[in-house]
């Protein structure tokens, strides 16, 4: 059965789909032996889809989800060209086949990240269209005032681009989580909750430094609704059924918004047509024998005002009575 490339190498846990399509552009994917574009189809079956020369065989069986707490230095990558430990490095070697992350985590970020084989799941839970919520806890050096956090919680410009408006609150606070023992947290530092439906490349980090606090400590501490503050850095799980339902529920598509509607033409008034012009037709210029002109009372001279003026006069005299017979 053919179906769309992007769908067929996502699902065979290659990339998301907007990452194939980035592959496709840039000619790695192959059908049959010819360059493939973007929005073709292909059999799996029966044709031969090749990324990077590597022929991709359709999924068979379930699918694998995990949950690894990653440690700090680490590349949140399947490999690494300057031979850095990535995450990979952390997977038992029978789940290697067709895992890929679910996102990313900065190098000197800690935390959670998800890896799957799944690439339908890794792309409703890893793009911002879809709304899930990243939770991070962050250690920023002084105590920003709220003036300048709300700077931060509208968006700030990032490489020519407005982020999305972030959730900030003080990890101290009713919504707040517990403190782990490894905190130190004195005059100079403090510590916060930032909530984002995006994750630019060192985006809160760079946050952070614009108002002159700059991140001492940051770790992923919630993917949406899942936590696991009891994983260990550097441990790996499977995650439940009920877990993957639950992200999958949790990342719905956001409505697009409506287009809005031109208001429409003003017609004139009543007493506008009455006391000036009358109503042109549109895209037609108003001749002047179309238009109904109020004219002026034109001033009388003085001549006539003194003629009138006896006229009125005589009108007011009484007329002589005539004599009796």
């Amino acid at each position: 059965m053919e179906e769309r490339l992007q769908k067929i190498l996502a699902r065979a846990g290659v990339a998301s789909r907007r990452k194939v399509e980035e592959m496709i552009e840039q000619g790695l994917v192959t059908v049959n032996g010819q360059l493939a574009h973007v929005g073709q189809k292909a059999d799996p079956d029966r044709d031969a889809i090749k990324v990077e020369g590597r022929r991709i065989q359709p999924h068979k069986g379930e699918h694998h989800y995990l949950l690894l707490n990653k440690p700090r230095g680490v590349m949140s990558t399947i490999s690494d060209p300057e031979g850095r430990q990535t995450i990979m490095d952390f997977i038992p070697p029978v789940f290697h086949k067709a895992l890929v992350p679910v996102g990313r985590l900065d190098y000197n970020t800690e935390g959670l990240i998800l890896l799957t084989d799944d690439g339908e799941f890794a792309q409703r839970v890893a793009h911002p269209r879809y709304g899930s919520v990243k939770t991070y806890e962050v250690k920023v050096k002084g105590r920003p005032s709220e003036a300048e956090l709300d700077r931060l919680r509208a968006g700030i410009l990032l490489e020519g681009k407005r982020t999305a408006p972030a959730k900030i609150t003080s990890r101290h606070s009713p919504v707040a989580h517990r403190r782990r023992r490894d905190d130190d947290e004195g005059g100079e530092n403090s510590w916060w909750i930032v909530q984002l439906t995006e994750g630019r490349t060192r985006q809160i980090r760079e946050m952070f430094l614009r108002i002159n606090h700059p991140v001492q400590k940051l770790r992923r501490v919630a993917i949406g609704p899942l936590r696991d503050p009891d994983l260990p850095l550097g441990s790996v799980r499977e995650l439940k059924a009920r877990e993957v339902e639950m992200l999958l529920r949790s990342s719905r598509e956001k409505a697009k918004p409506k287009p809005k509607k031109k208001p429409a033409a003003k017609k004139p008034s009543a007493k506008n047509v009455g006391a000036g012009l009358a109503p042109a037709r549109e895209g037609v210029n108003p001749s002047p024998t179309s238009r109904k002109v109020a004219r002026k009372p034109v001033a009388k001279k003085p001549a006539a005002r003194k003629a009138a003026a006896r006229k009125k006069a005589a009108a007011k005299r009484p007329s002589p009575k005539k004599p009796s017979r």
